[in-house]
């Protein structure tokens, strides 16, 4: 068992012994009772042996992992936020600041005029070895919905402030995921209402478009109304009278008036 590698990570507020070999997708072998790491020491070299980035772990409480001493500690979303900690800490997530460098090569009004045109059926990417803001064009003239003022406006604001604080909603989406995993299948009650352009890059990508319009959606929040209208994601600014009487509207549906 020597050439395979050991060190402990952080995961979940405590430390997780990790024994791994190979390069490629992620294979994480998780022992049970009354086992540690090494009962998978064959599945390691086979998995590594054919592209696999094999990983066995001590559980907490086991082998050389941290072993809290309350069996508080212990419970299921103790041990899979360690799993899911783990994967994120072997993974490749988003490189902290990769985009805020990137976005710093243009000033703040560039950046809000290259975000007005994306939009459309497929989902936004830059080619290998671009960063996505570069990908995309800075429109020579602004849509009729918007003023140079305006983002002049939103533009000094950003100076001020950074995109970080925008960008960190993106990269908290999978940590969000996991934490509401508790509430899955929960109906949301209150009364709401959904307006979106039909071009939104949101609503035609990501599979939102097929979700929000199935049942399962309905069913999970049965008191929704879902207003599709001609338009793209500033919807707000690109159809303002319209959009600001559906508020009223439906805000009047509530009152009796």
């Amino acid at each position: 068992m020597a050439d395979i590698t050991h060190r402990r990570v952080r995961t979940n507020g405590i430390c997780m012994h990790i024994a791994e070999k190979g390069d490629g997708p992620l294979a994480l072998l998780v022992h049970g009772f009354p086992e540690i790491w090494s009962t998978w020491k064959h599945q390691i070299h086979g998995l590594a042996e054919q592209g696999y980035h094999a990983v066995a772990l001590d559980m907490r409480g086991y082998g050389d992992s941290d072993c809290p001493t309350d069996p508080a500690s212990y419970t299921i979303l103790h041990l899979v936020g360690d799993l899911v900690g783990l994967i994120d800490a072997l993974g490749q997530d988003q490189e902290p600041g990769r985009a805020e460098k990137s976005f710093a090569k243009y000033d703040c009004l560039t950046v809000l005029k290259k975000f007005l045109l994306v939009n459309g059926p497929d989902l936004p990417a830059a080619p290998p070895g671009i960063e996505f803001i570069d990908s995309l064009e800075t429109p020579e003239s602004l849509p009729p919905w918007t003023t140079e003022e305006e983002l002049q406006y939103r533009a000094e604001k950003f100076r001020s402030s950074g995109f970080t604080g925008a960008l960190n909603y993106y990269r908290s989406m999978d940590r969000n995921w996991e934490l509401l995993g508790p509430w899955q299948g929960a109906q949301i009650s209150v009364p709401a209402k959904f307006i979106i352009g039909d071009k939104d890059i949101g609503w035609q990508s990501f599979g939102t478009k097929t979700y929000v319009e199935g049942e399962f959606f309905k069913g999970l929040v049965p008191g929704l109304q879902v207003l599709v209208i001609d338009g793209h994601h500033f919807i707000q600014l690109e159809r303002a009278e319209l959009v600001t009487a559906e508020i009223l509207s439906f805000f009047g549906e509530r009152s009796g008036n």
